[in-house]
């Protein structure tokens, strides 16, 4: 998959928590879940699951972490699906 499409999917899998969904029209790699699109953390925890189950990864504690922006959230999904194939 793209990085592009995975872009796309991902903005899919955040669209049920950001509640200003204007947000999600602007939002980049750069965007922050907490800061810009107001994702609390109780919420980033179901995003992570919701993602996990979409790609069919495993996203450990020590990734879990390097979760901050959408850009690191993509990252993750090339890395963990990268492990996956190996």
């Amino acid at each position: 998959m793209e990085r592009n499409e995975l872009l796309n999917e991902f903005k899919t899998r955040l669209r049920p928590y950001v509640t200003d969904k204007e947000v999600l029209e602007d939002f980049d790699e750069q965007t922050h879940l907490t800061n810009d699109l107001h994702i609390n953390s109780a919420h980033v925890i179901d995003v992570v699951l919701d993602v996990e189950n979409a790609f069919d990864i495993l996203i450990d504690d020590a990734s879990f972490e390097k979760i901050t922006t959408v850009g690191s959230c993509i990252d993750l999904i090339i890395e963990k699906t990268a492990e996956k194939l190996q």
